[in-house]
């Protein structure tokens, strides 16, 4: 019987713990501060990131992994593994995709299948969790990736929530002006993700309305009775992730979740106080 080992790169944020449990090998993206390149969840977490930042001129860069890290971690596992299944963030904000499907035609000894998620965070991560306990489950790499596709099929929905409007500006996402009237008018805007990039899913004055504009949302997919996984993401405000988890939870008997984090990279281009919601129907 062949055997499937999956990958993964640093944006899907799962903790080390279940990377270990689940037996999946991450690739790291990486941010740069001038001359210094970090990997994420590696060299630098999202605590000392976002201290880096405030004491910057510049937000830092974002890069994809090389095709040689990609080759390297293929190489290890081919010596244990027949086949290879990765599942990157979406192929519409990164090249992470191509790094990671150039590789699998660099190596012998197990075939490689790249899964583009079209979508990033731990919705990405929802999709590597799937593959590896199916994988751990003893299915073949066909039948993984059928799961996958149908889990994209019935549609996979997230959700961000902008705090701080000053990473979209100095990140060329709005200029000064738009930066000055959006502070004035506490502009909050709602991202989410379109045709595999990220896009303004609506523009919300105050953090509350915001909030409960996310609420309505996922109460629309939730409130049918439908088994749904989701996650709440959050960036620098823990706290009033876990509340929101909690308040969910509680009013939703058919709803699991899982609480996650923005890191390095995605954080680059949210900033503090940026809070995600999402989830798929089982």
């Amino acid at each position: 019987m062949k055997t499937v080992a999956i990958v993964t790169d640093s944006t899907a944020y799962i903790p080390e713990s279940m990377l270990d449990e689940y037996e999946v090998t991450m690739v790291p993206l990486s941010v740069i501060f001038g001359n210094e390149s970090y990997l994420e969840e590696r060299e630098i977490q999202a605590e000392d990131f976002f201290e880096k930042v405030k004491k910057e001129d510049e937000l830092p860069k974002t890069s994809q992994p090389s095709i040689g890290s990609f080759v390297e971690a293929y190489e290890t596992l081919a010596r244990t593994h027949d086949e290879i299944i990765t599942i990157t963030l979406s192929s519409g904000i990164s090249g992470t995709y191509q790094s990671a499907y150039s590789a699998g035609g660099m190596i012998e000894g197990a075939d490689v299948h790249v899964f583009d998620s079209e979508i990033s965070c731990m919705m990405q991560g929802f999709y590597v969790l799937e593959a590896a306990q199916m994988a751990q489950d003893g299915f073949n790499s066909k039948e993984i990736l059928n799961r996958l596709h149908k889990i994209k099929n019935q549609g996979t929905n997230a959700y961000f929530l902008v705090d701080d409007l000053s990473h979209l500006h100095r990140g060329g996402r709005l200029n000064a002006a738009q930066l000055v009237v959006g502070n004035l008018l506490q502009i909050k805007p709602v991202l989410t993700f379109e045709d595999k990039k990220i896009v303004p899913y609506e523009k919300i004055r105050t953090r509350k309305k915001a909030l409960n504009k996310l609420m309505t949302l996922f109460d629309d997919a939730a409130k049918g009775g439908d088994i749904i996984k989701a996650t709440v993401i959050y960036a620098t405000n823990k706290e009033e992730a876990e509340l929101l988890k909690a308040e969910l939870e509680e009013k939703y008997a058919n709803v699991s979740i899982i609480l996650s984090y923005f890191g390095p990279v995605i954080s680059t281009h949210l900033g503090e106080g940026s809070l995600g919601l999402g989830w798929y129907r089982v």
